[in-house]
Protein backbone atom coordinates (compact mmCIF):
# COMPACT_ATOMS: atom_id res chain seq x y z
CA UNK A 1 0.00 0.00 0.00
CA UNK A 2 1.53 3.10 -1.45
CA UNK A 3 1.73 6.24 1.44
CA UNK A 4 3.86 9.09 -0.81
CA UNK A 5 0.90 10.50 -2.48
CA UNK A 6 1.46 14.27 -3.85
CA UNK A 7 -2.19 14.76 -5.37
CA UNK A 8 -0.87 17.47 -7.34
CA UNK A 9 -1.89 16.04 -10.90
CA UNK A 10 -2.31 18.24 -13.65
CA UNK A 11 -6.48 18.28 -13.98
CA UNK A 12 -7.57 21.76 -15.84
CA UNK A 13 -5.68 21.11 -18.86
CA UNK A 14 -9.01 19.97 -20.87
CA UNK A 15 -10.54 23.17 -19.87
CA UNK A 16 -7.41 25.42 -21.55
CA UNK A 17 -8.43 27.71 -24.68
CA UNK A 18 -5.43 26.27 -26.19
CA UNK A 19 -6.08 22.40 -25.78
CA UNK A 20 -7.03 20.23 -28.51
CA UNK A 21 -10.23 18.86 -28.86
CA UNK A 22 -9.08 15.17 -27.26
CA UNK A 23 -7.13 16.28 -23.82
CA UNK A 24 -5.39 13.80 -22.61
CA UNK A 25 -6.67 12.47 -19.10
CA UNK A 26 -4.15 10.24 -17.98
CA UNK A 27 -2.93 12.33 -15.54
CA UNK A 28 -6.73 13.34 -14.12
CA UNK A 29 -7.23 9.14 -14.22
CA UNK A 30 -4.09 8.25 -11.78
CA UNK A 31 -5.29 11.23 -9.58
CA UNK A 32 -8.45 9.58 -8.96
CA UNK A 33 -7.73 6.04 -8.89
CA UNK A 34 -4.39 6.92 -6.15
CA UNK A 35 -7.41 9.60 -4.58
CA UNK A 36 -9.67 6.53 -4.37
CA UNK A 37 -7.06 3.74 -3.01
CA UNK A 38 -5.91 6.59 -0.19
CA UNK A 39 -9.81 6.78 0.89
CA UNK A 40 -9.44 2.83 1.07
CA UNK A 41 -6.59 2.82 3.24
CA UNK A 42 -8.05 5.26 5.80
CA UNK A 43 -11.07 3.40 5.79
CA UNK A 44 -9.07 0.35 6.72
CA UNK A 45 -7.38 2.09 9.11
CA UNK A 46 -10.71 3.45 10.79
CA UNK A 47 -9.53 7.32 10.30
CA UNK A 48 -12.23 7.62 8.00
CA UNK A 49 -15.66 5.89 8.99
CA UNK A 50 -16.72 3.22 6.31
CA UNK A 51 -20.43 4.71 6.33
CA UNK A 52 -18.95 8.39 5.69
CA UNK A 53 -21.13 9.47 2.52
CA UNK A 54 -19.34 10.45 -0.52
CA UNK A 55 -20.52 13.75 -0.07
CA UNK A 56 -19.19 14.21 3.33
CA UNK A 57 -15.28 12.65 2.61
CA UNK A 58 -12.19 14.45 2.82
CA UNK A 59 -10.73 16.51 0.08
CA UNK A 60 -7.76 14.92 -2.09
CA UNK A 61 -5.39 17.57 -0.08
CA UNK A 62 -6.89 16.81 3.32
CA UNK A 63 -6.41 12.79 2.36
CA UNK A 64 -3.00 13.81 1.17
CA UNK A 65 -2.81 15.66 4.63
CA UNK A 66 -3.35 12.88 6.59
CA UNK A 67 -0.91 10.39 4.41
CA UNK A 68 1.88 12.41 5.15
CA UNK A 69 0.77 12.37 8.89
CA UNK A 70 0.84 8.77 8.77
CA UNK A 71 4.07 8.50 6.89
CA UNK A 72 5.93 10.01 9.39
CA UNK A 73 4.69 8.00 12.50
CA UNK A 74 5.77 5.10 10.10
CA UNK A 75 8.94 6.75 10.33
CA UNK A 76 8.76 6.45 13.93
CA UNK A 77 8.17 2.85 14.61
CA UNK A 78 4.45 2.57 14.12
CA UNK A 79 2.46 0.20 12.24
CA UNK A 80 -0.41 -0.65 10.85
CA UNK A 81 -1.70 -2.49 13.46
CA UNK A 82 -1.08 0.91 15.98
CA UNK A 83 -3.18 3.39 13.57
CA UNK A 84 -6.78 2.69 15.41
CA UNK A 85 -6.08 3.01 18.49
CA UNK A 86 -3.82 6.31 18.12
CA UNK A 87 -6.91 7.43 16.03
CA UNK A 88 -9.36 6.22 18.57
CA UNK A 89 -7.83 7.63 21.83
CA UNK A 90 -6.80 10.92 19.96
CA UNK A 91 -8.59 11.17 16.64
CA UNK A 92 -7.60 14.91 16.50
CA UNK A 93 -4.01 13.73 15.25
CA UNK A 94 -5.38 12.55 11.72
CA UNK A 95 -6.80 16.04 11.38
CA UNK A 96 -5.59 18.70 9.06
CA UNK A 97 -5.24 21.07 12.35
CA UNK A 98 -1.87 18.96 12.86
CA UNK A 99 1.22 18.39 11.03
CA UNK A 100 4.52 16.07 11.23
CA UNK A 101 6.38 19.20 12.64
CA UNK A 102 4.11 19.81 15.45
CA UNK A 103 4.41 16.18 16.49
CA UNK A 104 8.37 15.88 16.28
CA UNK A 105 9.33 17.51 19.06
CA UNK A 106 8.13 15.01 21.24
CA UNK A 107 9.81 12.50 19.50
CA UNK A 108 13.35 13.87 19.65
CA UNK A 109 12.48 15.00 24.34
CA UNK A 110 12.15 10.70 23.94
CA UNK A 111 15.08 9.95 22.34
CA UNK A 112 17.63 12.94 23.56
CA UNK A 113 16.27 13.35 26.93
CA UNK A 114 14.38 10.35 28.80
CA UNK A 115 16.15 8.92 26.24
CA UNK A 116 14.27 6.03 24.78
CA UNK A 117 15.06 3.71 21.67
CA UNK A 118 12.93 3.96 19.32
CA UNK A 119 10.60 1.06 20.16
CA UNK A 120 10.18 2.23 23.82
CA UNK A 121 9.19 5.91 22.59
CA UNK A 122 6.50 3.79 20.27
CA UNK A 123 5.81 2.01 23.57
CA UNK A 124 5.01 5.15 25.75
CA UNK A 125 3.18 6.53 22.79
CA UNK A 126 1.30 4.36 22.36
CA UNK A 127 0.23 3.74 25.88
CA UNK A 128 -0.69 7.16 26.17
CA UNK A 129 -1.05 8.56 22.51
CA UNK A 130 -1.86 12.33 24.19
CA UNK A 131 1.96 12.76 25.14
CA UNK A 132 1.85 14.01 21.25
CA UNK A 133 -0.16 16.95 22.34
CA UNK A 134 2.34 17.54 25.13
CA UNK A 135 4.43 20.61 25.18
CA UNK A 136 8.06 19.68 25.67
CA UNK A 137 9.13 22.82 27.37
CA UNK A 138 6.30 23.58 29.50
CA UNK A 139 4.98 19.88 30.18
CA UNK A 140 7.47 17.23 29.73
CA UNK A 141 10.63 18.64 30.77
CA UNK A 142 9.99 19.94 33.97
CA UNK A 143 7.99 16.22 34.62
CA UNK A 144 10.74 14.79 33.74
CA UNK A 145 13.44 16.30 35.86
CA UNK A 146 10.94 16.58 38.53
CA UNK A 147 10.40 12.74 38.37
CA UNK A 148 13.99 12.25 38.56
CA UNK A 149 14.99 14.33 41.58
CA UNK A 150 12.05 12.20 43.54
CA UNK A 151 14.50 9.09 42.71
CA UNK A 152 12.27 7.15 40.05
CA UNK A 153 14.06 4.90 37.31
CA UNK A 154 13.64 3.48 34.37
CA UNK A 155 11.68 6.01 32.88
CA UNK A 156 12.01 4.80 29.40
CA UNK A 157 10.77 1.62 29.67
CA UNK A 158 7.39 1.54 28.28
CA UNK A 159 4.95 0.78 30.91
CA UNK A 160 1.12 2.43 31.51
CA UNK A 161 2.62 4.00 34.55
CA UNK A 162 5.87 5.84 32.90
CA UNK A 163 3.72 7.15 29.94
CA UNK A 164 1.43 8.60 32.08
CA UNK A 165 3.39 9.99 34.43
CA UNK A 166 5.60 11.74 31.54
CA UNK A 167 2.13 13.61 30.13
CA UNK A 168 1.58 14.48 34.05
CA UNK A 169 1.75 18.19 34.53
CA UNK A 170 4.39 18.94 37.42
CA UNK A 171 2.10 20.78 39.34
CA UNK A 172 -0.34 17.75 39.70
CA UNK A 173 3.07 15.64 40.85
CA UNK A 174 3.71 18.32 43.66
CA UNK A 175 -0.36 17.77 44.94
CA UNK A 176 0.82 14.59 46.11
CA UNK A 177 3.77 15.76 47.52
CA UNK A 178 1.48 18.48 49.62
CA UNK A 179 -0.78 15.90 50.78
CA UNK A 180 1.61 14.14 52.21
CA UNK A 181 3.28 16.98 53.92
CA UNK A 182 -0.02 18.23 54.85
CA UNK A 183 -0.79 14.54 57.11
CA UNK A 184 2.64 14.42 58.45
CA UNK A 185 5.35 13.56 55.88
CA UNK A 186 8.69 16.04 56.07
CA UNK A 187 9.40 16.71 52.72
CA UNK A 188 12.06 14.37 52.63
CA UNK A 189 9.70 11.74 53.79
CA UNK A 190 6.98 12.78 51.13
CA UNK A 191 9.54 12.66 48.38
CA UNK A 192 10.73 8.84 49.42
CA UNK A 193 7.43 7.80 49.61
CA UNK A 194 6.65 8.87 46.56
CA UNK A 195 9.37 7.07 44.83
CA UNK A 196 8.50 3.98 46.49
CA UNK A 197 4.69 4.13 44.87
CA UNK A 198 5.16 6.26 41.76
CA UNK A 199 1.47 5.23 41.14
CA UNK A 200 0.69 7.80 43.92
CA UNK A 201 0.74 10.49 41.40
CA UNK A 202 -1.98 9.22 39.20
CA UNK A 203 -4.47 8.87 42.40
CA UNK A 204 -6.92 11.54 42.92
CA UNK A 205 -6.16 14.08 46.12
CA UNK A 206 -10.09 14.45 47.33
CA UNK A 207 -11.25 10.73 46.02
CA UNK A 208 -8.69 8.91 47.03
CA UNK A 209 -6.14 9.90 49.21
CA UNK A 210 -8.10 11.68 51.55
CA UNK A 211 -10.70 9.13 52.09
CA UNK A 212 -7.76 6.11 52.69
CA UNK A 213 -5.90 8.45 55.07
CA UNK A 214 -9.74 8.95 57.17
CA UNK A 215 -10.11 5.36 57.22
CA UNK A 216 -6.29 4.68 58.40
CA UNK A 217 -6.34 6.92 61.26
CA UNK A 218 -10.23 7.00 62.53
CA UNK A 219 -11.33 3.44 61.96
CA UNK A 220 -7.95 1.36 61.82
CA UNK A 221 -6.66 3.62 63.82
CA UNK A 222 -3.15 3.46 62.66
CA UNK A 223 -0.32 5.69 63.48
CA UNK A 224 0.97 7.79 60.90
CA UNK A 225 4.90 6.01 61.60
CA UNK A 226 3.17 2.81 60.26
CA UNK A 227 2.08 4.56 57.28
CA UNK A 228 5.28 6.15 56.46
CA UNK A 229 6.91 2.70 56.98
CA UNK A 230 4.28 1.40 53.92
CA UNK A 231 2.76 4.16 51.83
CA UNK A 232 2.32 1.34 49.68
CA UNK A 233 -0.58 1.41 51.74
CA UNK A 234 -2.14 3.96 49.31
CA UNK A 235 -2.20 2.04 46.71
CA UNK A 236 -4.74 -0.70 47.58
CA UNK A 237 -8.62 -0.12 46.76
CA UNK A 238 -10.18 1.11 49.88
CA UNK A 239 -13.40 -0.48 49.20
CA UNK A 240 -12.09 -3.78 47.84
CA UNK A 241 -9.19 -4.26 49.86
CA UNK A 242 -9.00 -2.26 53.17
CA UNK A 243 -12.32 -2.18 54.15
CA UNK A 244 -12.97 -6.12 53.78
CA UNK A 245 -10.09 -7.17 55.44
CA UNK A 246 -9.85 -4.69 58.48
CA UNK A 247 -12.82 -5.47 59.38
CA UNK A 248 -12.74 -9.42 59.16
CA UNK A 249 -9.54 -8.83 61.13
CA UNK A 250 -11.29 -6.61 63.87
CA UNK A 251 -14.19 -9.40 64.13
CA UNK A 252 -11.35 -11.57 65.39
CA UNK A 253 -9.80 -9.11 67.76
CA UNK A 254 -6.59 -9.41 65.49
CA UNK A 255 -4.50 -6.42 64.30
CA UNK A 256 -1.35 -7.01 62.29
CA UNK A 257 1.15 -4.61 60.62
CA UNK A 258 -0.08 -3.29 57.46
CA UNK A 259 2.26 -4.93 54.80
CA UNK A 260 1.03 -8.23 56.24
CA UNK A 261 -2.87 -6.91 55.98
CA UNK A 262 -3.00 -5.76 52.62
CA UNK A 263 0.19 -7.43 50.26
CA UNK A 264 -1.05 -11.29 51.53
CA UNK A 265 -3.00 -12.51 47.94
CA UNK A 266 -7.03 -13.93 49.16
CA UNK A 267 -6.04 -16.92 49.75
CA UNK A 268 -3.35 -16.56 52.10
CA UNK A 269 -4.95 -13.97 53.75
CA UNK A 270 -7.92 -15.56 54.66
CA UNK A 271 -6.87 -19.31 55.20
CA UNK A 272 -4.23 -17.65 58.15
CA UNK A 273 -7.17 -15.27 60.13
CA UNK A 274 -10.22 -17.90 59.65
Amino acid sequence: MVLHYSLRFPIISSYSNNSNRFPNTSGYIKFRTRYRENLRYLRALTIIDPKTKPEDLPLPNDVDHIIATLTFLKSHSFSDADIPRLNFLTPHLFSTDVRPADIAPVFRFLAEDLPATASQSHGLILRCPKLLFSHVDLCLRPTLHFLRQVGIQELNRPTNRNAHLLNTRVEKLHEKVRFLQEVGFSYEEAIKACARLPAIFGYDVDNNLWPKFAYLVKDMERDLDELKGFPQYFGFSLEKRIVPRHLHLKHRAVKIPLNRMLMWGDQKFYARWK
